[in-house]
């Protein structure tokens, strides 16, 4: 069951708030419909319902709000317009994507493809697919993890007449099963066929909360749809009948050959139509477009209770076939007919506002409760001589707040980094681009052998291994911010020290692939060009290998903390050339000088230091890596690494304290 209590959006530039004091139930078991023309304050609502807006109220989710579920995904499936997701990554690579950061077995990314209909296209591109397949994989995420509650926003926007109704379907066996089903739309018959209960939201706030069938008698107009190649004549024809029986009919011309007659039945018009010889395709009873009800008048709870007025819904509705119909005006409603049931807007969510507020406040006193009490008297000794003046409690703020990260995220890092050809062309591209750098260098005879075998020109910041590692390192959060699959729910990409931790531990491990495979293509290249003359081993091997490793683990570090932190691919590569560019001249300038002292003797001083010995010669390996740092690359990287580190947990973090 959802509780929606209290929601209001904040107002922004002096205009009023787009949802004030809005409050309604969806049931279990039903499927409920949230009704609204366009500005209406529709997606709004459930914007602050799943907390992605900020604003005051709160909703519980089956006795919850939502950032007390531990897994949301789990309680709570959301289908928020299109499917998030990079356009070249599959229909099945997407589910099995999600799978990981749901926390599910990938096996269950068949089962909901089988539900929604999309096994035959489950190798097709996210870019490739229609509107009708993308809201398909958009409930398949919604279903990934089977939740109770369904939260769909304006589901059936732009589908066919088909499609809708499998649609319908499939939210109809949803809440027989148990579940709990809420979806938006503006159209009021397409929420009299489908839903089991209607809240219709009117400029932000609740107008009427009805059954089904409520709604249909007050709020919709029976019509009687006529085809028939004479709709001009025939229309005449029921007009001058109309008005010869002093009856209240409306006919209105829906196109060439259609009609729609309000405050009629079929017999009548059959009947006419069989006297007059007038040749009939169609003839059936429909509901038609809104009509204005009357406002039934509300018993107040007490003195903050609010009148509200009935939407009007005089707009266009487009028939199930996909045809328009053209809104007549509405015709008076009967006083015997059953009016709208508002929904007060203090007795339902009393109990829970005071709940809440007094847990808040920590039992403290109301203000007026206290100055009753200073002055010897009960409270509520002078209520029958002055009425009260007491606000009723604000309700809650709304905090957006920061999705949490997947449950297994080196499983879903690897299956989003493996799901896309971007890694794989970036790879052959740096192989292929180090390799002809390196028989270029070695033509000219004056490159060192190590530089060769890396394919670094002197005339270069950085070696294309290197880029290319700090590339991939950008792409792992770049393309998160930019095509966010993981933000369907929560709104904003997560950026928890877990997922962190899998990104730079797949970026790492993509980096000495890189690298170990940029300088085997060198030296193949080498070797079929020139001969095993340049493709010796060093005698210095072990350094330089260690050297050449934590430069390209550097850059990708580099690129996978700046792309988080500042969003953007290119921001990550940026930061990357930088540390060349931009920071290897100033600690070049921060070391230059005569120097009094040196490091020397420093593998003695580290054994020293130690309480035991340090085994298999670990004190060498420490030394080495202190001379490394000590180089301006190695220093430029280490001081680029720690302010961007610093600043992402900074980021990262600031949540967590506000």
């Amino acid at each position: 069951m959802i509780q929606a209590i209290g929601l209001t959006s904040n107002a922004r530039k002096g205009n009023p708030p787009a949802v004030d004091d809005v409050s309604f139930d969806v049931p279990v078991g039903r499927v409920t419909a949230l009704l609204g023309t366009r500005r209406s304050g529709k997606t709004t609502a459930v914007r602050l319902m799943l907390e992605l807006q900020q604003g005051r109220g709160i909703t519980y989710f089956r006795g919850r709000p939502l950032h007390r579920i531990a897994h949301p995904a789990r309680e709570v499936g959301v289908l928020l317009g299109d499917v998030p997701g990079h356009p070249a990554r599959t229909v099945r690579g997407h589910l099995r994507m999600l799978c990981s950061a749901a926390g599910v077995p990938v096996r269950r990314a068949d089962e909901v493809l089988e539900v929604v209909g999309l096994v035959s296209l489950r190798d097709e591109r996210l870019g490739t697919l229609s509107r009708g397949m993308d809201r398909r994989l958009g409930l398949a995420c919604a279903l990934l993890a089977d939740p109770h509650t369904l939260v769909l926003d304006g589901p059936a926007a732009g589908l066919s007449g088909r499609e809708s109704r499998w649609l319908h379907d499939i939210l109809r066996a949803r809440a027989e099963l148990g579940g709990t089903v809420l979806f938006t739309t503006d159209d009021a018959k397409e929420a009299a066929r489908v839903a089991d209960r209607v809240v219709t939201l009117d400029a932000g706030k609740v107008v009427a909360d009805q059954d089904v069938a409520d709604f249909a008698r007050t709020r919709l107009r029976p019509r009687v749809a006529v085809r028939t190649p004479h709709a001009a004549r025939f229309g005449v024809l029921l007009a001058k009948e109309a008005r010869t029986a002093r009856r209240s009919v409306e006919v209105v011309t829906e196109d060439g050959s259609r009609l729609s007659v309000y405050g009629s039945t079929c017999a009548d018009v059959g009947e006419i139509a069989f006297r007059h010889g007038i040749l009939v395709h169609q003839l059936a009873d429909e509901i038609g477009d809104a009509g204005p009800s009357k406002a039934a008048p509300r018993a107040a709870a007490d003195d903050d209770a609010r009148a509200a007025e009935p939407a009007a819904d005089a707009d266009a509705d487009a028939d199930a076939d996909g045809r328009t119909s053209v809104p007549a005006c509405p015709a008076p409603l009967d006083d015997s007919a059953p009016t709208s049931t508002f929904v007060p807007l203090t007795d339902p969510t009393s109990s829970i506002r005071a709940a809440h507020t007094g847990s808040a406040s920590q039992g403290r006193p109301e203000p007026h409760t206290r100055a009753a009490a200073s002055n010897g008297r009960a409270p509520g000794a002078d209520s029958a001589r002055r009425p009260s003046t007491a606000l009723p409690p604000l309700p809650p703020p709304i905090v957006t707040r920061t999705a949490r990260g997947p449950l297994r995220p080196v499983r879903y890092e690897l299956r989003r980094a493996t799901g896309i050809a971007t890694g794989y062309v970036t790879v052959a591209l740096v192989l292929a681009v180090s390799a002809l750098l390196a028989v270029l260098l070695a033509r000219s005879g004056h490159t060192p052998q190590p530089r060769l075998l890396a394919a670094w020109p002197r005339e270069l910041p950085l070696p294309p291994a290197a880029l290319g590692a700090g590339l991939l390192g950008a792409f792992a959060f770049g393309e998160e911010f930019r095509h966010p699959a993981l933000a369907a729910d929560r709104g904003t990409v997560p950026r928890r020290l877990g997922l962190l931790a899998a990104k730079l531990l797949v970026g790492a491990a993509t980096a000495l692939l890189v690298g170990l495979l940029a300088v085997a293509a060198d030296a193949v290249s080498l070797y079929l060009v020139y001969g095993s003359e340049l493709t010796q081993v060093p005698a210095d091997w072990p350094s330089l290998t260690a050297s050449w490793f934590a430069l390209v683990v550097g850059c990708s570090w580099a690129g996978v903390l700046a792309a988080g932190l500042f969003r953007s691919t290119a921001a990550g590569l940026a930061a990357v050339v930088a540390v060349p560019i931009i920071i290897v001249p100033l600690v070049q300038k921060a070391l230059e000088g005569p120097s009094v002292r040196t490091a020397a003797g420093l593998p003695v001083r580290l054994r020293d230091l130690a309480l035991v010995d340090w085994p298999f010669g670990a004190d060498r390996f420490a030394a080495a890596g202190v001379r490394l740092i000590a180089q301006p690359v190695g220093g430029a990287l280490v001081l680029s690494l720690s302010a961007l580190l610093c600043a992402y947990l900074l980021t990262a973090l600031r949540t967590r304290v506000r």
